[in-house]
């Protein structure tokens, strides 16, 4: 077996989970897209899972705990596991993004700490 893993994914779908198609071990990764107006249809949060957002396109609003957080392409957002979340599209435009849930507190190093030189 490979020591990687490789997926295109279509931007044009409302979510892809990674999980699978990648094999991934230690995180979960979805890409996802709503369409204007649109919005997640439910207020969620975790019980050990951290969530960081990247928007990829559009704009749209994530209510966090009843504050209201704009949201446009570039923005990265860090969602700790207690937060009730919700996302929303702006009303005339999309928002896409990719989120990566991981376990909160797990990361025991850094890029240059972890990193071997071969």
């Amino acid at each position: 077996m490979a020591n990687f893993s490789k997926v295109s994914v279509p931007m044009n779908e409302s979510r892809t989970e990674l999980h699978d198609k990648l094999s991934l071990t230690g995180a979960e990764i979805s890409v996802n897209k709503l369409e204007a107006g649109a919005s997640v249809p439910f207020v969620h949060y975790h019980k050990k899972n951290e969530e960081i957002y990247f928007i990829t396109a559009g704009r749209g609003k994530a209510v966090i705990d009843g504050e209201t957080v704009e949201l446009t392409v570039g923005d990265w957002l860090r969602i700790a596991p207690v937060a009730r979340r919700q996302f929303f599209a702006a009303e005339n435009s999309p928002l896409g993004y990719v989120c990566i849930q991981v376990k909160e507190n797990s990361l025991e190093g850094y890029t240059m700490d972890d990193g071997v030189t071969a």
